[in-house]
């Protein structure tokens, strides 16, 4: 899409504001101060000899300073360039082989692959099938498929294609043309020649220091003077900048008094006066860097400790905050210097590093459960056999005695009668409560509990298991005025409150469970001239009770029982909503009456008075009474549990009686938040019938590693324990201790190993541990959480961007796994990728392996393949208009694996974006290679190739910051020559 006038697609002119703010900065030398200099500053480049520099001379205020192309460095005479020999660090990046040429490298790949497009990782070449994937190609770089079956050849940055359009002929834009000093492009290729003060070498690329040339100078002069005192001649040569440079190593300058000898930047002058030496200016303050400085020949280099990333500036260090990143953490992230942590939710295990999973608590010790087990996604609960109801530790069963545990004393009951000429109602819960409040614009008022079979979604529902029969039902109530509202009732000003006489009562019912909602609806609106009423509001109840085999009579069967039921329900509805509609429905709560809803108020300040039950008033606030506390209707404030109760939530209007009502003196704090500090519990390895004190200490061949217990659990196998109380299976005497990934089998006395999908990282153990979530282990006998693994291919594909992910990563992945995901683009867009490091085990015979090509037919044209840990990073374009990845492990290996983004184009910018990720100076330093593991930086990139229209999202301030000087350079080039057609 182009742009009337500039002549040039809108989105590759956006690329060049993206870099231009940085582009004014980049020429400033990182790590150099300006110092002061004279008025008239002299430019020491400006001489035929560049200032004594082999390559670029930088002339600065009162000095100059050498610099050298890419692929060199400065010699310790701060003039010369040295070739700087790449395949010496990390084997310069290449696959297979790294050959150091003058000014550059070279990847080659062993028998039987090629070099891939980027020039740096090799790809299996095949017999026969497509043209570029055939060994035979012809092309001396980068083959590109054509029409009709027919190859296409192209050049890498630096080369240009030759005639037989087959060969790639160097020029001086590659490594210096191979040159050591200057280079210059002719028709039959690179032409090398030398700085005026070194001459050829006879491989016509080298060049060598000549013989002093000064000397010859002095030595011509001295001859060419026939009158005069030798030796004053001599003194006179000796001391003028025109002989032998006055014996100073780099500047020389004559002045009054003689010469004066200076250095250039980054050398200082010895006590000589003539000698320069080179600054090591990471002995001083560290070079101003903040952690790691690196001496070089004239300057210094500055790097970060991993976790930290390299500032504009070149020498602070910031550290990376992971935890601002997508995807970081399943759930929780922790940011620290240099590094972050994860941390699961409560009920979930970490694995892999930043995912979480299911925790099955049963695995271990039957979750501490007496008798059943239940596991559910972020917890448990333990479960009773029939005639057993669960202990209040809700590990424990006890038996129910005499009676089926449905005939226990109702929670709620509902009881309406006759009074002022219609029903009024009261809806009473005598335990069980629990309060949810928002802002007075709703709350649920929970009492008793429910049937563990109940769903929400289920409004009336017959639910018959064994002798007992649930019967649930609801009703909803509209009121068109008022507001949601839980109000302290003065229902008799004369302060009696008679309870309704069971003969005057039109209902009475009692229920296991109730649970009351209102929640505000929309405006209603006024009549023209009025203000609009307050918001409709809608009260529902539900209801639950249960009928058993015993009201059953020969007359009325069970289905006849619960038919019975729900006709006295049905009435008991009817008169309940006559009631709420003549506002007439109350409820009593721990004690305090309270109106269901409240009109619409004539006065604001009635409302700014008003606070939800459960809420106090502090300051003009209103506040939920802590945990640990209640709300008292009578005082009307938050009032501390009393002796023997607890609440473990904020805005209750109730504290939960300890399960010893009885001992109120047992507790051990007066803000109990959990029924465990209601104090005087059993401790490991000792049990009651209650859990309470006083306590007997668990017998031999019994364990119990929880507090508050009503038994211990067997070892089993008729073993004992090593003395009484004991708190862990481990004190069980067993006839042989076992290994981490193994448990003791009490029936065959033998150890056992853990079975796939578990396992177990301590010594004699009576169970293994289930992997969290969805994870399993390669192997029976595993020892530890980092083995439980995720199997799930990972990654996101979207049309723009997107990224491939191993299984389990960054864990390491699973065995014998495979996984296959294919990237097809919007049409006229192409493909860029960043692989910024992988990690696969060495195997000579390529067990795992990562390929990228067209289809999966193994005879398509393949982008990228590796089978081996690469930790330099590396980026390319797709050689296919779409991709086919493939990634397999074997049944032996496992590695961490990779996390691969990419990123859709388009095509108009093909020629820029190959030009730049094909150039191996992209890849020289390791600041450069740091900016492509960033993922904060490659996410900007990625933004604004896919949508250059996005790079207005960033400010200048945010562009200055993204890259440091040294890669602005680099790319300055390649954006200025794609443009400039378009200028």
């Amino acid at each position: 899409m182009g742009v009337a006038g500039l002549g040039c697609p809108w989105a590759a002119r956006a690329l060049l504001p993206l870099l231009l703010p940085l582009l004014l900065t980049a020429a400033v030398p990182p790590g150099r101060g300006r110092a002061a200099g004279p008025p008239e500053d002299i430019d020491e480049c400006e001489n035929e000899l560049n200032g004594g520099c082999v390559h670029d001379c930088l002339n600065i205020p009162g000095n100059y300073r050498c610099t050298c192309f890419d692929g060199f460095m400065l010699a310790h005479d701060g003039h010369n360039c040295l070739d700087v020999d790449e395949c010496l660090e990390n084997n310069g990046g290449c696959q297979h082989t790294c050959v150091n040429v003058m000014g550059s490298y070279e990847c080659r790949c062993k028998e039987g692959f090629f070099l891939s497009d980027n020039q740096h990782t090799c790809i299996h070449r095949s017999e026969e099938g497509l043209s570029c994937m055939n060994k035979n190609h012809g092309c001396s770089h980068i083959c590109k498929e054509a029409p009709r079956g027919s190859v296409a050849c192209e050049c890498r940055p630096g080369f240009e294609l030759a005639k037989n359009q087959r060969d790639c002929t160097l020029t001086c834009n590659h490594g210096n043309g191979g040159c050591h000093h200057s280079c210059e492009d002719t028709a039959a290729g690179p032409e090398c020649s030398c700085h005026p003060q070194y001459k050829m070498h006879t491989d016509g690329r080298s060049c060598l220091e000549r013989e002093d040339a000064a000397l010859e100078v002095m030595e011509s002069n001295a001859t060419s003077m026939a009158d005069g005192d030798k030796r004053v001649k001599r003194r006179l040569l000796m001391e003028t900048c025109a002989v032998n440079n006055g014996g100073c190593d780099r500047t020389c300058k004559d002045t009054s008094t003689g010469v004066h000898c200076s250095c250039p930047v980054g050398f200082s002058l010895q006590l000589d006066g003539k000698t320069c030496k080179d600054i090591d200016e990471c002995q001083t303050r560290n070079g101003g860097c903040d952690h790691f400085c690196k001496n070089t020949v004239g300057s210094f280099d500055c790097s970060c400790k991993k976790g930290f990333k390299l500032l504009t500036d070149e020498k602070s260090c910031q550290d990376v905050d992971e935890c601002s990143l997508d995807r970081t953490c399943d759930h929780s992230c922790i940011n620290h210097p240099g590094t972050f942590a994860c941390a699961c939710n409560k009920g979930y295990t970490l694995y892999g590093f930043t995912h979480c999973g299911d925790t099955n608590e049963c695995s271990v010790n039957n979750g501490g459960c007496q008798q059943v087990c239940v596991n559910t996604v972020g917890s448990y609960e333990c479960r009773c056999l029939s005639a057993h109801k669960l202990h209040w530790n809700k590990k424990d069963c006890v038996e129910v005695e005499g009676v089926l545990p449905t005939s226990v004393s109702p929670h709620v009951s509902l009881q309406c009668g006759k009074s002022g000429g219609g029903d009024r109602c009261f809806l009473r819960c005598l335990s069980g409560i629990h309060l949810s409040s928002g802002l007075q614009e709703a709350y649920s008022v929970t009492c008793g509990s429910s049937s563990p079979l109940r769903s929400k979604q289920q409004k009336s529902n017959d639910s018959a298991f064994g002798d007992v029969a649930t019967v649930r039902t609801s009703v909803t109530f509209k009121l068109n005025e008022g507001k949601c509202s839980l109000k302290k009732a003065d229902l008799f000003p004369e302060g009696l409150r008679p309870v309704l006489p069971e003969k005057h009562s039109s209902v009475k019912e009692s229920f296991r469970y109730a649970n009351l909602t209102c929640s505000s609806g929309k405006q209603v609106p006024g009549a023209p001239g009025r203000p609009s009423t307050p918001k409709e509001m809608f009260i529902t109840v539900e209801f639950e009770l249960e009928t058993n085999q015993k009201e059953v009579t020969a007359s009325c069967d069970p289905s006849c029982i619960i038919k019975r039921t729900e006709k006295r329900l049905r009435k008991a509805i009817r008169t309940l909503r006559k009631a709420a509609h003549r506002e007439q429905f109350h409820l009593h709560l721990s004690g305090v009456d309270l109106e269901v809803a409240e009109k619409s108020p004539q006065t604001s300040e009635h409302w700014a008075e008003s606070c939800g039950v459960g809420q106090g008033h502090v300051g003009n606030k209103c506040v939920s009474c802590r945990a640990g506390t209640y709300y008292d209707g009578v005082q009307e404030r938050c009032i501390l549990c009393p002796n023997g109760t607890f609440q473990n939530e904020e805005g209750q209007i109730t504290c939960e009686p300890c399960p010893r009502p009885e001992n109120p003196g047992a507790l051990e704090m007066p803000e109990a938040w959990n029924a465990s500090e209601c104090g005087g519990l059993c401790q490991p390895g000792e049990y009651s019938a209650d859990g309470f004190a006083p306590c007997q200490l668990c017998a031999l061949g019994t364990f119990q590693p929880e507090a508050g217990r009503t038994s211990c659990f067997p070892c089993g196998g008729a073993l004992l324990t090593k003395h009484l109380g004991a708190t862990s299976f481990q004190d069980c005497e067993t006839r042989v201790q076992c290994s981490p990934g193994h448990f003791y089998n009490t029936t065959t006395h033998r150890c056992i190993r853990c079975p796939a999908g578990t396992y177990q990282p301590e010594f004699g153990k009576n169970n293994c541990v289930s992997c969290p979530g969805n994870t399993t282990t390669d192997f029976d006998g595993s020892t530890n959480i980092t083995q439980c693994k995720n199997r799930r291919c990972g990654g996101e594909l979207g049309d723009f961007t997107g990224y491939i992910e191993s299984p389990n990563y960054p864990g390491n992945y699973p065995a014998n796994t495979e996984c296959t995901w294919t990237i097809n683009p919007p049409p006229k867009r192409r493909i860029l990728i960043v692989v910024p490091e992988i990690f696969l085990p060495i195997e000579d015979d390529c067990g795992d392996y990562l390929v990228m090509r067209k289809t999966a037919s193994s005879n398509s044209v393949t982008t990228y393949e590796t089978c081996q840990t690469y930790e330099r990073p590396i980026a390319f374009t797709s050689r296919s208009k779409k991709l086919w990845i493939q990634f397999k492990s074997n049944e032996g290996n496992s590695a961490r694996g990779f996390q691969v983004p990419y990123v859709t184009y388009d095509e108009d910018y093909q020629e820029l974006i190959e030009d730049i990720v094909r150039d191996g100076r992209l890849y020289a330093s390791e600041n450069h290679q740091e900016i492509l593991k960033d993922k904060k930086l490659i996410k900007a990139l990625f933004d604004v190739l896919a949508h250059p229209q996005n790079y207005f999202k960033y400010t200048a301030q945010e562009s200055r910051e993204m890259f440091p000087r040294s890669f602005i350079r680099l790319l300055r080039s390649k954006v200025s020559r794609f443009l400039r057609p378009y200028k």
